[in-house]
């Protein structure tokens, strides 16, 4: 990882044992009621061949504050050197969040994938859920 400005800080894990590390503003933001921003971390990955790193929000801010991110999970590939940018949105109907630098706002994960080739077929083998889409498994 590498620090691109003073008040940025390195991701780290709030407990040991813990799958993300949480994430830091290095920017001040003040989000109103219904409003989303791009939110600078500082910092720059190189995440290894053959893994991704996904931006997750942070259930205690979401739980306090109304605070998720618009695009949840944000995206890594192994291949980009620039900033990590966290677009948080504040779902709160009535009260904005104030955000400094060094606030924790997401956790990274960094998590191996396969790189699947997509081949067309003529037909699908079949399956017990079938074509069954969103919400077809019923309710609880």
């Amino acid at each position: 990882m590498r620090l691109l400005e003073p008040g940025a800080v390195l991701p780290t894990r709030a407990n040991e044992g813990d799958a993300g590390l949480d994430l830091a503003a290095a920017e001040p933001a003040l989000l109103g009621p219904g409003e989303r921003a791009s939110i600078g971390t500082g910092i720059a990955v190189a995440i290894p061949a053959g893994h991704a790193g996904l931006v997750l929000p942070r259930s205690g801010l979401a739980l306090r504050h109304g605070i998720s991110m618009v695009n949840a999970p944000g995206l890594i590939d192994s291949g980009y050197r620039g900033e990590i940018r966290v677009l948080l949105l504040n779902t709160d109907r009535e009260y904005q969040f104030e955000i400094g630098p060094g606030d924790r706002i997401a956790q990274l994960l960094v998590v191996p994938f396969v790189a699947a080739r997509p081949l067309e077929a003529a037909a699908l083998g079949g399956s017990d859920r079938g074509a069954a889409g969103f919400g077809s498994s019923g309710v609880a």
